[in-house]
């Protein structure tokens, strides 16, 4: 038999649902409910079992509707707003999960990717994981909003997605993977918004990323982001980080060596 607190842990989610909430606290439920700390998390213990709720973090739960079951979480797009502003933590959506806002979804992340100014642990909900990177310079990052069915979500502006998509190659599939987003971002890159962004970024993260824009046949997008570079590249770079310089070719336009070979997927 059910116990009366489980019973009215549901019927507290499901007026929450009813009235559009789908993000709730374990303090806002054990107000609600009337009991002890203890006896709402259990409550709430019980219905993350039945798979009615989750928790993205301690503390913070989530309904998971009929829709999103097989989830068993809401999507990260919809529950991580609220949870940073809860958090009290400045946020933006970033890479390849922002390519897909902005229409270049040749490749779907396995993981939503955030951008924050401190470390913060991989979030994994049933079968949704977000993932955090640090990206110094956070509050100087153009960003837009997005709607989502549970309110809005900030996303990195195409010319900002482009230079973290070069400057996290590493942890997104490598510069192929990079180049073949980028060709599909490229007509949306605005020249002059690509040179104001780089003043927020590593000066080598221009310089490859204006090289593997002519390689996706987008150099008309990098007169503005040339002149940057040939003001403020001091030495040349590699292409990719770390990579042996041995034999590399040098693009005098762009101050880099040419370390390794890019192939965009068609």
């Amino acid at each position: 038999m059910k116990s009366e607190k489980s019973l009215h842990a549901r019927d507290y989610i499901t007026a929450l649902a009813a009235s559009g909430r789908y993000l709730f606290s374990s303090k806002e439920a054990q107000a609600a409910l009337g009991v002890s700390a203890d006896a709402a998390k259990l409550a709430l213990n019980r219905l993350g079992k039945r798979g009615l709720i989750a928790a993205p973090a301690r503390g913070f739960y989530v309904i998971v509707p009929p829709e999103y079951q097989s989830l068993r979480c809401l999507p990260a797009e919809q529950f991580i707003p609220d949870l940073m502003k809860r958090l009290g933590a400045a946020y933006y959506t970033g890479l390849l999960s922002a390519a897909q806002f902005h229409g270049a979804a040749h490749h779907r992340p396995q993981e939503f990717q955030v951008m924050v100014a401190k470390a913060r642990r991989t979030i994994v909900c049933g079968a949704v994981r977000v993932a955090f990177f640090v990206r110094k310079n956070l509050s100087a990052i153009p960003v837009q909003s997005f709607n989502t069915p549970r309110g809005t979500i900030l996303v990195s502006s195409p010319e900002a997605t482009a230079f973290d998509l070069v400057g996290y190659q590493g942890q997104i599939g490598g510069l192929d993977q990079v180049a073949t987003v980028l060709g599909e971002l490229a007509e949306k890159l605005n020249p002059e918004k690509l040179a104001d962004v780089a003043q927020s970024a590593p000066v080598p993260w221009a310089q490859r990323l204006g090289y593997l824009l002519g390689k996706v046949d987008a150099a008309d997008r990098t007169e503005a982001l040339r002149s940057f570079v040939s003001t403020h590249a001091r030495q040349t770079a590699p292409l990719l980080p770390a990579a042996p310089l041995d034999g590399a070719a040098r693009d005098d336009v762009w101050k880099l060596a040419i370390n390794a070979d890019v192939e965009a997927e068609l």
